[in-house]
């Protein structure tokens, strides 16, 4: 009987130990998704400016269209432009500036490319200075190659922007993550009206690697992210991330502009609310 209340006890330790592991890694995998879920908002935001600099640079008027109320810039940000006789520089500080998703920026991104948009392919370039999402320390400096073509998610030429990612990342309490990657984004509505940003819809594909304190994981865009310029989350889409031997699936949900979305870790599912 002795022996019998030991195995059993054994047993029970055994499986009140593997349950402590597997609560454990979901509470990780849970905390590390919603990093990289509020680290994939950060580089909306700076896709966002960046391609509406290079678009104001091209055509200035359309800054003072009916519509300007939906750039990505709110109206305490600053911008300072300056000439060469090939290239333009964007300098956009923010002081403190509210996005109208709620989200805080303080800081310098300077975006800068050439004068020439006859090209079919224009470079941009963005770097960062002291510059803050939400308390957040960015830094970083990288590229996007703008063209204007047919691709498989609409056959008819329009813009596409390739941005190449290097950024790395700091949370107030000093944990650090650097992701590197690709992130394509893609006009596929609005752009016929490009006085008008109230009708632009974007589709975003990509994918990159996010080194976390405890390891790095890689994430894939597997059902295209879409992105409406009169709301400020994104409405739907699929990010699927691996670490180890877990897979975290984020759902952005059916095209309904809220900031709510889905997170299965291996099967199980909760619902989030993405923000600031």
């Amino acid at each position: 009987m002795k022996i019998k209340n030991l195995v059993l006890g054994l047993i029970l330790s055994l499986f009140i130990l593997s349950c402590s592991n597997d609560d454990k890694t979901t509470s990780t995998e849970m905390s590390e998704a919603k990093v990289s879920a509020q680290i994939d908002v950060v580089t909306e935001d700076v896709s966002k400016i960046v391609e509406d600099q290079f678009a104001l640079q091209e055509n200035p008027t359309a800054g003072r269209s009916m519509d300007n109320n939906l750039e990505a810039l709110p109206p305490c940000a600053t911008v300072t432009i300056q000439l060469t006789a090939t290239t333009w520089t964007r300098t956009v500080v923010f002081d403190n500036c509210e996005l109208p998703n709620g989200n805080i920026l303080d800081g310098t991104i300077i975006v800068s490319g050439s004068l020439n948009f006859d090209t079919p392919s224009h470079t941009i370039s963005y770097s960062f200075v002291d510059f803050h999402h939400n308390n957040i320390l960015i830094e970083g400096n990288r590229t996007v190659v703008r063209t204007f073509q047919g691709t498989t998610q609409l056959n008819v030429p329009h813009p596409v922007a390739n941005m190449s990612i290097d950024m790395t990342i700091t949370f107030p309490n000093g944990n650090s993550y650097h992701r590197v990657g690709n992130r394509v984004r893609e006009m596929i509505e609005g752009f016929g009206t490009p006085m008008v940003w109230s009708d632009n819809i974007f589709s975003i594909t990509g994918s990159w690697t996010t080194t976390f304190p405890a390891g790095t994981s890689t994430s894939t865009i597997t059902a295209p992210l879409r992105v409406r310029a009169n709301c400020p989350f994104i409405v739907r889409g699929i990010v699927t991330t691996v670490r180890n031997e877990n897979t975290v699936v984020l759902d952005y949900g059916n095209g309904e502009c809220d900031n709510q979305a889905t997170l299965t870790i291996n099967g199980t599912t909760t619902t989030i609310t993405l923000g600031n």
